[in-house]
């Protein structure tokens, strides 16, 4: 779960419009270097820079490739690629959101990489990360950039009002409560993104399917559970309303980074974006815990994060420079680099070195992905958030009681997976 790119429709058009992308549409002349096309969907100001300084240095150390960049607007990404590669002329790389890679590979669009010299290092990987990226046995992508969701909370409205990081949701409401009344500041504020909500559904041992079963579970006693769970945090004391604007995510963001809500539920991806804002100046001032658990005792939140995958429809060429690239990116001293540039998360063990965990931010999520659980490992998945998001919203907002909100999802999400039961 990434934000949206901040690149305009208009560059990305005239972009796109540009790429020479892999096979014959290459433009590489017999007696040249091969070109790949790498179609990246990083934050085109705070992210990119870094990905392009290392492209220059993967071309230094292969004479033989040379590698066109495109940034993609995250959102527009998914449905761009898909429709390059059913015309055979999609770009030789993607960063490709964790989410996508199983609907992909189902299509026949990413090649496998077991074996492979992108995959070299699989080992060094973290396991979970790893298992991600597979598809009905095989990986279609190396792990490039992780992320997961933490309970994120200021230290110092914590301190004085003299409560800890909660371990519970119950504990949660009582800290909130608490701090509202030592320093007038709200303790908590919920996210109406059905992507946030899961990790209601995991603290009860459940998920929106059971893939294994083939049956749908958004509609579950444990799921209703989870759900009202989450409901409940939306009212009391020290607990904001919901918002069901469409800036929702910036209002929540702005709040907690200035210090008007003491905590909310957010991803390593807005690290950067933490210490910008007056309320930690100090980056020691970012309290990072897991998300609180549910009845069940269990508590977690999903993986997300994306891969570098190799299009399927490239000549061999270009799929062996693919592969040599993609294991460049991820390589141990690429991704140190990556996290010391841009703070965010390492795939790989051996790239959180003393440096890189100095960053508290990173340190602190670090520590929190031991408890993130992979998405269910279906082509369907990722488009199964998106009649939860538009029924959870109605359901904050008091448009929609809890019952018929999940009961309307339930019936969505049977239509994209017919052939699971309810």
């Amino acid at each position: 779960m990434r934000r949206g790119i901040a690149a305009t429709a208009l560059v990305a058009s005239f972009a796109l419009a540009a790429t020479a992308c892999g096979g014959s549409d290459s433009g590489d002349k017999a007696d040249g270097p091969v070109t790949i096309t790498w179609w990246d969907t990083s934050n085109a100001t705070n992210e990119a820079p870094t990905y392009q300084a290392l492209i220059k240095d993967f071309e230094a150390a292969n004479k033989g490739i040379k590698v066109k960049y495109v940034n993609v607007p995250f959102d527009q990404a998914q449905n761009k690629f898909d429709t390059a590669a059913g015309a055979s002329g999609a770009p030789d790389v993607l960063r490709s959101d964790v989410g996508w890679t199983p609907a992909f590979a189902k299509k026949g669009y990413f090649l496998p990489l077991d074996g492979t010299e992108a995959l070299a290092d699989e080992a060094k990987f973290k396991p979970n990360l790893i298992e991600q990226a597979k598809y009905d046995g095989k990986t279609y992508g190396v792990p490039f950039v992780t992320d997961t969701l933490a309970l994120v909370y200021n230290k110092q409205l914590f301190e004085k009002a003299g409560v800890e990081a909660p371990k519970t949701w119950d504990d949660l409401k009582t800290a909130a409560a608490t701090i509202k009344s030592k320093t007038g500041v709200d303790g908590y504020w919920g996210s109406t993104a059905a992507y946030y909500a899961q990790t209601f559904l995991y603290g009860e041992g459940t998920d929106t399917v059971d893939a294994a079963a083939k049956k749908i579970t958004v509609n579950s006693d444990a799921a209703k559970k989870g759900y009202g769970t989450w409901l409940s945090l939306f009212s009391g004391k020290g607990l904001h309303k919901a918002d069901t604007t469409a800036d929702a995510y910036a209002h929540v963001q702005d709040a907690f980074v200035n210090g008007k809500v003491a905590a909310i539920i957010q991803g390593p991806w807005e690290i950067t974006n933490f210490y910008k804002g007056s309320a930690f100046k100090d980056k020691n001032n970012l309290g990072i815990a897991t998300v609180p658990a549910g009845s069940t005792g269990k508590a977690g939140a999903p993986t997300g994060g994306h891969n570098l995958s190799v299009y399927a429809g490239s000549d061999s060429a270009h799929q062996k420079a693919a592969e040599k690239f993609v294991g460049f990116m991820t390589s141990a001293k690429s991704q140190t680099q990556i996290a010391l540039k841009n703070s965010t998360l390492p795939t790989r063990d051996d790239a959180y070195t003393a440096e890189v965990k100095a960053d508290p931010g990173i340190a602190g999520y670090q520590t929190v992905l031991a408890s993130a659980q992979p998405r269910v490992a279906l082509p369907e998945y990722s488009s199964l958030l998106t009649p939860l998001d538009t029924e959870l919203l109605k359901i904050a907002g008091g448009k929609e009681s809890l019952d018929k909100g999940l009961s309307n999802a339930e019936v969505a999400i049977a239509k994209l997976v017919p052939d699971f039961s309810k």
